[in-house]
């Protein structure tokens, strides 16, 4: 394989290390975006607006073979069909401008990982500037420990290349490259990194690798929050009265979280500044904007409009939040909150789970989604996606829920279970848990005052549920008093439970009986 270095040296039109100024022009200059009333960038993405995960490889070679977690989630490719794709693709830029970009990821410099990025588009250098981190110094490295390319309009052939679509995104984790193709969402690079962070620190440095936020207390108190898209990990750990490390990507160490990122990629669909005001206020020059559109007549942006895709984001670097931590490192945490959007109205607004719990629900990674939001939906639906994160992770599973018990034995940590999502009956019934009893409960969950506090077992889920808190109705801290119809409640707590039960099945062979311990049961209501 050629040495991409010594082929980007010999490049003709090859821009390194432009300024975000620079970026801006020439993506102005080249019409790949247009600036908002704010001064952020706002760019469309095509024909991808989401990531797409059934078209993502890991090359298959001496260090990945044993080690990576096979299957749909991470699909093996041969090394011979990446180094020939590879090669096409270098051909494909032979004539193309091409910006290039050092950075690095891992806030905490023991972790440090050297990036370099190769694209075609300048906003997308610029997006590589905000979600990475910045070095200060002109001439950062004389190596990069990984390699990002990205062809956003290169095309492969099924038929030749081997691979299944047009469109791909390969990690070859002995060649130290993630080769993409075909899609122009910026996100595929981000995670790209993501998946390789998620092998590399685990597997080799004993780092527990997270799809979390993260923020810290004036007291030097951290908390992490998991959850999937939707349940409100950037909204909840955005908040004015505490230091935001990272909203995202992180690793746990033995005395210390740090952000893998340098900035933040967030939804913007039904954004509003009363509701979200660090994520409303940090959209400016710099900031760019993703598959939004304008209100008619102006360059005012409309956060209700999903004629897109309801995937509309914004990414900006981290330091647009005023009261961001830098360097985004923080202490080991105190409290760990998994979020989950619960559509199906049964899980608690708040329980505190034990570690074989903790353990159970890492893994199952659940969340819910409501009737209308994909075709074909008309009822709540439950999603898992193990350790809150599976699409990223190239180790099993039970791996990275393993050092989270581990950690938890060694660190006081308390770890809470807060739904966002419905009370009083499901979706379309009852109503969604408000934001602000949300925020209360996670308040004094952060403040110590719900250490101690009475509490009662969840019959299915069997977790222990809060019962009192302040400025919160008893009411809504107890799901099961705020169904009408109690018999309706277990009986779809109890499909829940199933559901959970299933989706376990798949890491059986893999877990401890200690993990199995964690798992809801089947209530029969009399």
């Amino acid at each position: 394989m050629r040495s991409i270095n010594n082929y980007l040296q010999n490049h003709n039109h090859t821009h390194w290390n432009l300024s975000p100024e620079e970026l801006t022009d020439i993506t102005l200059k080249n019409e790949e975006g247009v600036l908002s009333d704010t001064g952020a960038l706002m760019c469309d993405t095509g024909e991808f607006t989401g990531r797409s995960p059934k078209d993502r490889y890991i090359v298959k070679d001496s260090i990945s073979e044993n080690a990576v977690w096979w299957g749909n989630i991470n699909i093996p490719i041969e090394e011979e069909t990446f180094e020939n794709l590879y090669e096409k693709v270098l051909g494909y830029l032979e004539d193309k401008k091409l910006y290039v970009r050092d950075a690095y990821a891992c806030a905490d410099d023991k972790y440090r990982l050297n990036i370099r990025v190769v694209n075609t588009l300048a906003w997308h250098n610029l997006f590589c500037y905000n979600m990475f981190l910045r070095f200060e110094e002109e001439n950062p490295f004389d190596h990069q420990d990984f390699t990002i390319i990205n062809a956003p309009n290169f095309k492969a052939d099924p038929a030749i290349d081997g691979v299944k679509n047009s469109n791909f995104s390969i990690i070859s984790i002995k060649h130290r490259i993630i080769l993409i193709g075909g899609t122009g969402y910026t996100g595929e690079m981000k995670k790209g990194i993501f998946s390789v962070l998620n092998f590399i620190l685990p597997h080799d440095k004993n780092i527990l690798s997270m799809h979390c936020s993260a923020n810290m207390g004036n007291d030097g108190d951290a908390a992490i929050f998991f959850g999937l898209s939707g349940t409100g990990k950037t909204t909840l750990s955005a908040d004015e009265n505490r230091q935001l490390i990272g909203d995202d990507e992180h690793g746990w160490a033995k005395e210390s979280v740090f952000n893998f990122e340098g900035g933040c990629y967030a939804k913007t669909i039904n954004l509003t500044q009363e509701k979200e005001p660090e994520i409303f206020d940090a959209i400016k020059k710099g900031a760019i904007l993703e598959n939004t559109r304008f209100y008619p007549g102006s360059n005012k942006v409309n956060y209700e409009d999903n004629s897109i895709t309801e995937n509309t984001r914004v990414s900006y670097p981290i330091h647009h939040i005023h009261n961001a931590i830098l360097p985004s490192i923080g202490a080991v945490p105190n409290n760990v909150f998994f979020l989950t959007c619960d559509a199906y109205g049964v899980l608690p607004p708040i329980a505190k789970l034990n570690k074989e719990q903790a353990m159970y629900h890492f893994i199952s990674g659940y969340t819910a989604k409501v009737a209308g939001t994909e075709e074909g939906i008309t009822e709540p639906k439950a999603v898992f996606s193990a350790c809150f994160g599976e699409p990223f992770l190239p180790l099993p599973p039970t791996k990275y829920a393993e050092m989270l018990g581990d950690k938890m034995e060694k660190n006081e940590v308390n770890i809470w279970l807060i739904n966002t999502g419905w009370t009083g009956g499901p979706y379309g019934t009852g109503e969604r848990i408000s934001l602000k009893f949300t925020r209360k409960m996670i308040s004094e969950a952060l403040e110590g005052n719900l250490n101690n506090a009475e509490t009662k077992t969840h019959p299915v889920f069997r977790v222990e549920m809060i019962t009192k808190c302040d400025q919160v109705p008893d009411q809504v801290l107890d799901p099961i008093s705020s169904w009408e119809d109690k018999e309706d409640y277990f009986k779809t707590a109890n499909k829940l439970a199933e559901a959970f039960q299933n989706n376990f099945k798949k890491f059986e062979s893999l877990t401890s009986n200690e993990i199995k311990k964690g798992e809801p049961v089947i209530f029969e209501y009399a």
